[in-house]
């Protein structure tokens, strides 16, 4: 008779399959997982919260609200230049911002406060901002492009830095703002760059289809019908609202 086969099932089984894995009795052993803590964070005390350059801006922005231009003023000169900007519209704000203050903001280091400063003198004819159309950043030229057309009553010298701006900067985001300014300048002298500027990119061409709004004559209305025929539809429907205005 032939010998019989022992078959081991359940827990026996289990236990030795436990044996043979783990070297030894008992359950199987496996690597164990290191747990690598990070240590807490120092909890910031409110003290510690006190003269952050986020509350000197609060207060200096505060300051604008409350007609503190003591405040205001004294922050013109902080090494942030978030909190120098937020002076500057503070005294603004306050009625209190001098030319001679603007002026010398237009020349700061920091882009952020120079492009606050082209903005506040927009209203201001006495600050001098045609320079800054070839400011470095290209926000501050674009700012300072507006800031012209703005004007109600722009130089000559003004007027010749928008033409060109509109035909001859290299960013076109300064060429659209130049050919807008023109257009709500409206002076004769700048219709040439803004036809000019219907032949430039899409979005500078909109822009100038729409700063023909001040303008008449058979050129600008020739210049409307090749507009709609653009590649671009927005110029299309700009020179349509053009031609025939509802």
């Amino acid at each position: 008779a032939l010998p019989r086969t022992r078959t081991t099932t359940g827990p026996a089984l289990r236990s030795r399959s436990r044996r043979r894995v783990g070297g030894g009795r008992g359950r199987a052993r496996h690597p164990r997982r290191v747990r690598v803590r990070r240590a807490p964070e120092p909890r910031r005390r409110p003290s510690a919260l006190v003269g952050t350059v986020s509350d000197e801006r609060f207060g200096v922005v505060a300051a604008g609200f409350s007609g503190d231009t003591a405040t205001a003023r004294a922050a013109l000169v902080h090494p942030d230049a978030a909190v120098r900007a937020s002076a500057l519209r503070a005294l603004a704000r306050a009625d209190g911002l001098r030319p001679d203050e603007l002026a010398t903001a237009t020349g700061d280091p920091a882009p952020e406060v120079r492009r606050t400063a082209a903005e506040l003198a927009a209203r201001v004819a006495g600050v001098e901002v045609a320079h800054m159309i070839d400011d470095v950043d290209v926000y501050v030229a674009e700012m300072a492009a507006w800031a012209l057309g703005e004007r109600t009553s722009p130089a000559d010298h003004e007027i010749d830095a928008l033409v060109r701006a509109t035909t001859q900067h290299e960013q076109q985001l300064v060429r659209e703002a130049a050919a807008a300014a023109l257009g709500a300048i409206g002076d004769p002298r700048g219709l040439d760059a803004i036809i000019a500027a219907c032949s430039d990119k899409p979005a500078v061409r909109r822009r100038a289809v729409l700063a023909l709004a001040h303008f008449d004559g058979p050129r600008v209305d020739e210049v409307l019908r090749a507009a709609l025929e653009d590649r671009d539809w927005q110029v299309r429907q700009n020179a349509e609202d053009m031609l025939n205005p509802r």
